[in-house]
């Protein structure tokens, strides 16, 4: 049964994340292992006049399927999940897995395969939130497979999500918080928006980027929970210099350590990594847009204070920045298109600074406004 916690969790993302309204066709996405936060959402589904319909994944669906596909059915679209992202107000996605390891032994010739042939869900999810035909959020339900990738205990675990989304005890009104959290935020926004050069610097990072044009978005609990960010999608050609990732990439169940970066003319020109370098090499070599930034972020949650190996979490942590390869957010001005968007995360709270046409705004992991 749905605890109070799971309520608050689902109010934010009825209430706030997608206000729900009568007559909505609202779509919730995750696994057997959600079941608590799901009948908390379609109970505040129905309570607002929605039309709640569930696609429940079942534990190692993926393991067997990537065993058993052939290349057809490899380059199927699930037809269901294509109908919710075509025709529905409202897509809810939740991520519960079971196992988070399950896929790091399928080849990575499958998985690309895979990724090509449902490419034009993502392309439909980013298209129609561009033009707010579909209001969408992705989040995550606690299991014991995160807190074991967190090396935490379970019940550590769940303290740590809830917190970090503020669906926890000492969070009296979430739907307030969050809201407050988006008028803090476009703050940083307005400082960034109407600006041309970004530069990085630290001892991770010497970047420089364009922004020019570009619309920087307020991540407050929109489209993720938690959540606590702001990005863009750079100029595509714009991107010059070198960045050590310091945190560890995670991609389709692959942990990839050590990553550096050199661009020029915003292509990754030169890419290396300390562990699985052949995996990211061939995730770069998955279309032309995949060596171009589809994103750059800075994160701003100090709830979330650990590495926990989980991208949702982690690209939000305060004091840090992230950069994406691959598709960009089209809602930004974002040009660059591929079938794969994967986020890498640069810690910024040791001598480091972000400067905009010249101007310090960012020093050791805060803001100078």
């Amino acid at each position: 049964m749905p605890s109070t916690r799971d309520f608050k969790f689902a109010q934010i993302l009825i209430e706030h994340s997608t206000n729900v309204q009568p007559g909505d066709l609202v779509a919730i996405t995750t696994t057997t292992a959600a079941v608590p936060i799901v009948q908390a959402l379609f109970e505040l589904v129905l309570d607002r006049g929605g039309y709640p319909h569930v696609l429940l994944d079942f534990p190692s669906q993926d393991e067997i399927f990537f065993a058993h596909a052939n290349d057809d059915q490899l380059a199927s679209i699930p037809r269901f999940h294509k109908m919710a992202l075509e025709e529905f107000d409202v897509l809810i996605k939740i991520r519960a897995d079971t196992n988070t390891r399950s896929l790091s032994n399928i080849e990575p010739e499958r998985q690309a395969a895979r990724q090509r042939g449902i490419a034009p869900l993502l392309e439909a999810q980013m298209r129609r939130g561009a033009d707010k035909s579909l209001r969408w959020m992705s989040t995550l339900y606690p299991t014991n497979a995160y807190a074991m990738e967190a090396e935490m205990g379970f019940e550590e675990y769940k303290d740590f999500v809830y917190r970090a989304c503020h669906a926890d005890a000492d969070t009296v009104d979430p739907v307030a918080y969050w809201q407050g959290v988006q008028r803090d935020q476009q703050r940083i926004v307005d400082r960034f928006e109407g600006g041309n050069i970004v530069e990085l610097r630290g001892p991770n990072v010497d970047l420089r980027l364009s922004i020019k044009d570009r619309k920087f978005r307020n991540a407050s609990a929109q489209h993720n929970l938690p959540d606590g960010e702001i990005y863009t999608g750079p100029v595509e050609e714009s991107v010059h210099g070198w960045v050590r990732y310091t945190y560890p990439a995670v991609y389709q169940g692959r942990i990839v350590e050590g990553i550096e970066f050199r661009f020029e003319d915003g292509k990754v020109v030169e890419a290396s990594a300390e562990r699985n370098q052949d995996f990211l090499l061939q995730m770069l070599d998955t279309d032309p847009g995949a060596r171009y930034l589809g994103e750059f972020a800075i994160g701003t949650n100090f709830e979330i204070d650990r590495f926990t190996r989980n991208i949702l979490f982690d690209e939000k942590i305060g004091g840090s920045f992230h950069t994406a390869v691959g598709a960009g957010y089209p809602e930004t001005g974002s040009r660059n298109k591929s079938i794969i968007h994967w986020d890498m995360i640069c810690d910024l709270r040791d001598d480091s600074e972000i400067l905009v046409d010249g101007e310090v705004v960012y020093q050791n992991g805060y803001f100078i406004l």
